[in-house]
């Protein structure tokens, strides 16, 4: 419970820091996770930063020389570490830490086995889904670079770059690449690329290095933070073998810097021998096109009917009168064979007219119905009958 205080009962500091120093003292030894910076020794003491890989946050740590030394491999600046801690505040000074009572480093086992964790985490909801992943610009007007100061990962990038495509600009935000700030600045540097409307794609390049110096690229934040940048982001991490969680988030990955500086830019003697193809295969296509029109526009010319059109006409009128002579031939033949034929029917009608026969001095006996008599018997006595001669006839009556 508080005390109670009142501007006329006040309590003594030293009070006061007494009941802090015994809330705390209730916390007892806990088990605690970091990495060691600002790394002293002093005398019998080792001081030392612990801080937390993921967020800003920091606690100073004072331990005995002995627990330091009693841990293998010792740690150094940088190191991950799991520590046996005990909170302590000082009433004399009101200044509060923890003191480590046991120390063990980090295994690299261990490390791989979190990271498999975590990138099975990220990829169950999709960070690294090859679907969200953007494509870089043809040619970037603006290339943000992160990137160690003065680094031969910058050197690597800018050089090969320029040499590719002179004219690219980069703008070139330095932060550390290793250690316990490394994850803060390069996120940082990152959003601040990301908010330029100018930077059309960001690289973050880092040279070679051991699994610790490359944790920070592997962090869950810096690999949220890639995720949700507008901007596509290109990782070369270190070298081919390498392959921190931010070559998985990242739209591009490079197997070195060098590499990155190909793939962002393109190069200008390989674009200008492009054009240089298809301005001589278009110069081509369109010679070939023409050749083929004049060809076409040739043998027109060359037909008769364009080359001499009276010609044709000429051609055609003689094919007329042809046809005319030929049908008026074709059709006297018929008259004439028509004519021979009805003269031969005339004559064989004549040859066969009982006129004819009248003529050779026969007649004809008739009844006056015009039956033809062919038998006596078939005529009575007193039957009036008419015998018809070429040139006359008379009536008869029968005895």
């Amino acid at each position: 419970m508080a005390a109670k205080t009142s501007p006329e009962e006040p309590l003594p500091i030293r009070s006061v820091l007494q009941m802090v120093a015994q809330w705390i003292g209730k916390l007892g030894m806990v088990w605690v996770e970091g990495q060691i910076t600002e790394l002293t020794a002093r005398g019998g003491t080792v001081f030392l930063t612990l801080r937390d890989p993921v967020a800003n946050v920091s606690a100073r740590i004072t331990c005995a020389r002995t627990v330091y030394e009693a841990s293998v491999p010792r740690p150094v600046d940088g190191a991950r570490v799991v520590m046996q801690v005990k909170p302590d505040f000082w009433v004399n000074r009101g200044s509060f830490a923890f003191t480590a009572l046991d120390i063990r480093p980090v295994g690299i086992g261990e490390l791989l086995a979190r990271l498999e964790r975590l990138r099975q985490v990220l990829a169950a909801e999709g960070v690294f889904n090859a679907d969200r992943k953007r494509p870089l610009p043809f040619l970037p007007g603006t290339v943000g670079l992160i990137c160690g100061r003065d680094s031969a990962a910058e050197r690597d990038v800018l050089e090969n770059a320029r040499r590719r495509w002179p004219a690219v600009r980069f703008k070139v935000e330095p932060v550390a690449v290793q250690g316990s700030y490394a994850v803060t600045e390069v996120t940082e540097a990152l959003r601040k690329l990301d908010a330029d409307r100018e930077i059309d794609v960001i690289v973050i390049a880092r040279g070679g290095g051991s699994l610790e110096d490359l944790l920070p690229f592997s962090d869950e934040s810096l690999v949220r933070a890639v995720a949700a940048c507008r901007t596509p982001v290109v990782s070369a991490i270190g070298h081919e073998q390498d392959s921190p969680l931010l070559d998985l988030v990242a739209d591009v990955r490079a197997s070195t810097p060098t590499d990155a500086a190909k793939k962002i830019v393109p190069d200008v003697g390989e674009q200008l021998a492009l054009v240089r193809q298809l301005r001589d295969r278009g110069r081509r296509v369109v010679g070939g096109w023409v050749e083929r029109e004049l060809s076409w526009l040739r043998a027109v010319r060359s037909r008769p009917s364009l080359a001499d059109p009276v010609r044709e006409l000429e051609r055609r009128a003689e094919q007329v009168d042809a046809l005319r002579d030929r049908t008026r031939r074709c059709l006297t033949g018929s008259i004439d064979r028509a004519a021979d034929s009805l003269e031969h029917l005339r004559a064989r009608l004549v040859a066969l007219s009982p006129a004819a026969t009248l003529e050779r001095g026969y007649a004809i006996v008739q009844r006056p119905s015009a039956d033809v008599v062919r038998l006596a018997s078939d005529v009575t006595s007193g039957d009036e009958l008419t015998i018809r001669f070429a040139d006359d006839r008379i009536g008869v009556r029968a005895l």
